[in-house]
């Protein structure tokens, strides 16, 4: 049973990795300093599972502190590298902090993974490495555009470092870009946990029908789209997590390849207003939303194709647009209806 190393494991794909890779008969050991996450989450991985995963409170930017981990756990075999900060916004705010934390992070990991001769590297990269592409869909070999924030740019950055990585040394690594997940684990005892103000679309959309949020704001709808609004590609969470579990079993299985990268995303692009026509059928809710002006950094269409994931990691999503609308809906009801779950005083996931 091979042990990985998930940093961000307490994070929304994170944990929703863990549990694929428990479920597919991998130890895991997870590092996370919880400063965007919380901890009890792996509580719920536990419920669902059966199994206590380690937390390391760590912070990967402290090269000492990471280090230890890795004399601790000189059995791991696979690195997953989630821990990053994510909200475009905040980084068009504070680009220094993005960049320090994002790269130092992945830098520090990688010297471990070369110190400790670790055999796989899978990064979480993102759709953002493509900036407005000049087509779409966009497949791995689509020319990057210039980013539209730092978010992206610590992407471009971090698949750059990688790939240089990769050709110095024996670790093999694989390159997963997301398009947008979106949705929470079935059972709905883990789901998506923005820290204040949710930054992406669907907890936007959950917060505001639940009414955490009085109302929602639709940055712009004078895009040249189908209707004005931006395109995206949703793909559920539990399909991103279980592509992290196919990426470690393809490198397990002996596949010849220094770094390789891989889109993950349904295919299938979705404007704002489509996403949230498609809840407001599946929840009976209708939402309170504003259109409001654009806003910084974000992409003004993109989707996947997915076609080298599905034929080389043997990746199909098995989500609907209706599905993941509806168990992030799930989600967001349970968390009302039990708020003390994630509070300081929680109890017992059931």
């Amino acid at each position: 049973m091979a042990k990985i190393l998930v940093t961000g494991g307490c994070g929304y794909i994170g944990s929703h990795t863990i549990i694929d890779l428990i479920e597919n008969g991998y130890e895991v050991i997870s590092v996370d300093d919880n400063s965007r996450s919380n901890p009890l989450i792996l509580d719920g991985v536990e419920k669902i599972t059966g199994t206590k995963i380690k937390n390391y409170k760590v912070d990967l930017c402290d090269f000492d502190d990471t280090f230890a981990i890795f004399q601790e756990n000189e059995d791991v075999l696979g690195i997953i590298h989630f821990a990053a900060y994510k909200a475009v916004g905040e980084s068009v705010e504070k680009p220094l902090m993005y960049f320090e934390n994002n790269m130092m992070s992945l830098i520090n990991l990688l010297k471990c993974a070369q110190e400790f001769k670790i055999p796989w590297f899978v990064f979480s990269s993102s759709c953002t490495v493509y900036g407005n592409p000049d087509e779409i869909p966009v497949t791995e070999l689509t020319p990057p555009k210039p980013a539209e924030s730092p978010y992206g740019y610590t992407k471009q950055m971090g698949e750059q470092i990688v790939n240089e990585f990769s050709k110095a040394v024996p670790t093999q690594c694989i390159l997963l870009r997301y398009f947008n997940p979106v949705g929470a684990h079935p059972s709905a005892i883990i789901g998506e946990m923005p820290i204040g103000k949710p930054q992406n679309l669907v907890p936007g959309i959950t917060q505001t029908a639940i009414g955490k949020i009085p109302k929602m704001v639709v940055y712009g709808d004078d895009y040249d789209t189908r209707d004005g609004s931006c395109v995206r590609d949703f793909i559920h969470v539990s399909d991103i997590a279980h592509a992290h579990t196919l990426a470690i079993e393809y490198l397990e299985k002996g596949a010849d390849v220094r770094c390789e990268v891989f889109n993950l995303g349904t295919g299938n692009g979705v404007t704002v207003l489509e996403a949230i026509k498609a809840f407001e059928k599946v929840s009976g809710v209708k939402l309170n939303y504003e259109i409001g002006p654009r806003r910084a950094g974000d992409v003004i269409a993109i989707y996947a194709n997915n076609d080298l994931a599905k034929k080389t990691l043997k990746w199909n999503p098995e989500y609907t647009l209706e599905d993941m609308l509806a168990t992030a809906w799930k989600w967001e009801q349970r968390l009302k209806a039990d708020d003390t779950i994630f509070s300081g005083k929680p109890k017992e996931l059931n």
